[in-house]
């Protein structure tokens, strides 16, 4: 297979997501218990935990990854879900970064003190191409708990859809070799409007490699 070029151009830290003038679309995987329920009302059900940490993801191709193209046991279910742009930056605004990183907070006992403190936290993991491989910017993880999951499942959710079908299509497109079919059908993934200063608190220039994988 031919390796897909990333934009020599593209910045370290950055969102780039499917994104409305007031909606983003993030992704989420689950069992069939919860994503099909999820997808058929368009909102989460009551068996949906609110109550615990849960990450959203921006990028498709991250959640393939993390998925395994929706194959992976309790991530058979890919959901598409639409959440407001408001409820999208105020996780952001009220966010802290995941990992201690030396040089950006003044300590580590101020990292823990905003850990224990906010709703939301972000995690920046490499960004994948279509065959899953690590590429050199980050794509954003956004973990909320506490008030921002509850809001994100009663309040920002727009849509949900099951887009496990589009997750299996692309990946027989790219095990096929057609890499120029399975980008057709990718979701179009834009930089996005950043109002001034959002993630200035979240993006640390001299960030490590996260120590494992937002769940």
């Amino acid at each position: 297979m031919e390796e897909t070029k990333p934009a020599t151009d593209e910045p370290k830290y950055r969102i780039r997501a499917l994104h409305t003038d007031r909606t983003v679309t993030v992704y989420q995987a689950y069992r069939p218990g919860i994503g099909l329920p999820a997808a058929r009302e368009g909102r989460f059900p009551a068996t949906w935990k609110r109550d615990r940490m849960t990450w959203i993801k921006p990028s498709f191709l991250w959640m393939m990854y993390r998925s395994g193209w929706g194959t992976k046991e309790g991530q058979e279910t890919v959901l598409a879900v639409e959440i407001t742009r408001e409820g999208f930056e105020w996780a952001l605004r009220n966010a802290c970064l995941s990992h201690y990183e030396r040089g950006f907070h003044p300590d580590q006992a101020a990292w823990k003190r905003q850990l224990r403190e906010a709703p939301t936290r972000v995690q920046w993991d490499p960004e994948r191409d279509p065959q899953l491989r690590a590429l050199p910017y980050r794509s954003l993880q956004l973990g909320l708990s506490g008030e921002a999951s509850r809001r994100y499942a009663d309040e920002w959710t727009v849509s949900v859809r099951d887009v496990t079908p589009l997750a299996h299509d692309v990946r027989d497109l790219v095990r096929s070799g057609d890499l120029d079919g399975a980008h057709g059908l990718l979701p179009r993934e834009e930089p996005y409007p950043e109002p001034a200063g959002l993630l200035d608190h979240l993006r640390a220039r001299t960030a490590q490699e996260p120590r494992r994988p937002a769940p």
